[in-house]
């Protein structure tokens, strides 16, 4: 009699299960990602799950019986936190916290435990990484701790399980999902059939018991969280906590949100008593500009509804390989030279002769085609030595005509551009015709530019001119 097979192999981006290795696997189309790992399981999942729902059956509702209110939601005490999340925390949600090592994850979640729990609510610190005593002295750097905060080290799921039903908490935190594992599968921690099976878990006792669980998970090479992608379909939120390490500026991104928008960022900065929110992220992000240098343009990008002026730099020199460099830190190396394709063929700049280096300064990361303009004006700038007037911002799409199109928002870019001292700002003219301009009479100048060339009249002439270069 053939002795049963108790391996199987897993896709390790989509967690797809086949009994033999494939190249290519038939539900992502990701080439070579099957690992093999033992499938022997003492209890199945059906019987795990007995233990965390409430033995009352499921009645159907209509919607009009459902009630979900706003102050469902808990604020974590970090306004830029609560406005990824889509108003505050939601009770039997399933949070996921993805980032580099050193990013400042288990901070942040320290943090809002803190805030939670003195708050009034009952929050449950479970880590696999750390000892107590190294919880404790990270919690004496981000301040006192008041209220009702529980600290637990396990990476068994079982124990976990039984200390969670006991306890009941009101949130639940486990750093990190890599590092826990169940009796019941037969692999590895951090394995693709543990990370599915511990977040199966997790996700049956946020729903059955009502309690918010935030997990921290890993990141791979490529900037996406270690295990099978299934992970991410499973959870209610995803979160990516982004940044240069050796930046002191740290951004909350959402990439998934069943509760509210995935547009939305949080900037917090990193300091010795912890992370703190940044309120006015423009103003830190523009703060060291140099003054009279050519190739730098501010300009606005969007970010979900916040507007974020940001520092576009460029340098353009003379080339001495036959193929000239083009190289870009912040934003789409690609649209930078599709963008000096547009200048070199309308508006006859020989390009083809010179590098070209732009960047984003401050380290932030941008592929908004708003942008496009203030990439095209700080190549100029660069290219003619010319500086641009420090109280001038530009935003735009640019076409391959060489036309300047609309972009979305206008209204609130240049109203933050207004609140930061700005005096002169070159944007579209078919958003020029759209704005309420009475609004904005007296406070600052606008330029409306159809195309590439109008824009650079604008720049030569100078902001003192503004009048003169209306469309």
């Amino acid at each position: 009699m053939a002795k049963a097979k108790t391996t199987a192999f897993f896709c390790g981006e989509c967690g797809f299960e086949s009994a033999k290795w494939m190249g290519q696997c038939p539900a992502c189309k990701a080439w070579n990602t099957f690992i093999e790992e033992p499938t022997v399981k003492k209890e199945g999942p059906a019987a795990a799950a007995a233990k965390i729902r409430p033995p009352v059956k499921a009645v159907p509702a209509k919607l009009e019986e459902i009630t979900a209110e706003e102050k469902d939601r808990t604020s974590t005490g970090y306004a830029e936190l609560d406005r990824v999340l889509g108003g505050g925390v939601v009770a039997g949600s399933l949070v996921l916290v993805g980032g580099d090592p050193g990013i400042g994850k288990s901070t942040l979640l320290l943090q809002v435990c803190r805030n939670l729990a003195a708050s009034g609510s009952k929050v449950l610190y479970i880590s696999g990484e750390e000892s107590l005593k190294q919880i404790k002295l990270r919690a004496g750097r981000i301040g006192a701790i008041t209220g009702e905060l529980l600290f637990l080290c396990e990476t068994s799921l079982d124990s976990i399980q039984e200390t969670i039903l006991e306890t009941k908490p009101d949130v639940v935190i486990i750093d990190s999902i890599q590092t826990m594992y169940r009796e019941e599968v037969a692999s590895a921690p951090g394995s693709v059939s543990q990370v599915r099976e511990s977040t199966n878990l997790l996700m049956q006792i946020a729903k059955g018991v009502g309690v918010t669980v935030f997990i921290v998970g890993h990141v791979t090479k490529e900037g996406v969280v270690a295990g099978p992608r299934v992970l991410e379909h499973m959870v209610d939120t995803v979160l990516y906590f982004e940044g240069d390490r050796h930046a002191s500026y740290r951004i909350l991104r959402g990439v998934k949100n069943r509760f509210g928008s995935t547009n939305e960022i949080g900037v917090f900065e990193m300091r010795e008593q912890g992370l703190v929110e940044v309120e006015n992220p423009s103003e830190f992000m523009l703060d060291g500009r140099p003054e009279g240098a050519s190739g730098a343009v501010v300009a606005c990008a969007m970010e979900g509804t916040r507007p974020i002026l940001l520092e576009v730099q460029a340098l353009v020199t003379q080339s001495n390989l036959g193929i000239p460099r083009r190289t870009a830190a912040g934003t789409d190396a690609n649209r930078v030279n599709l963008l000096m394709a547009v200048l070199e063929k309308r508006c006859r700049y020989e390009m083809g002769r010179y590098d070209a280096y732009v960047n984003i300064a401050g380290g932030m990361r941008m592929n908004e085609p708003a942008l496009d303009l203030a990439i095209v004006m700080a190549l100029v700038s660069s290219l003619k030595d010319r500086p641009v007037d420090e109280k001038t911002i530009v935003f735009g799409e640019v076409g391959l005509s060489g036309e300047v199109r609309a972009v979305s928002m206008a209204d609130q870019r240049v109203r933050e551009a207004v609140k930061l001292g700005f005096e002169c700002c070159i944007l579209p003219q078919i958003c020029l015709e759209k704005m309420n301009q009475a609004a904005f009479a007296g406070k600052i100048r606008l330029i409306g530019v159809r195309n590439v060339r109008e824009a650079i009249v604008a720049l030569q002439q100078g902001p003192e001119n503004c009048s003169e270069v209306k469309s």
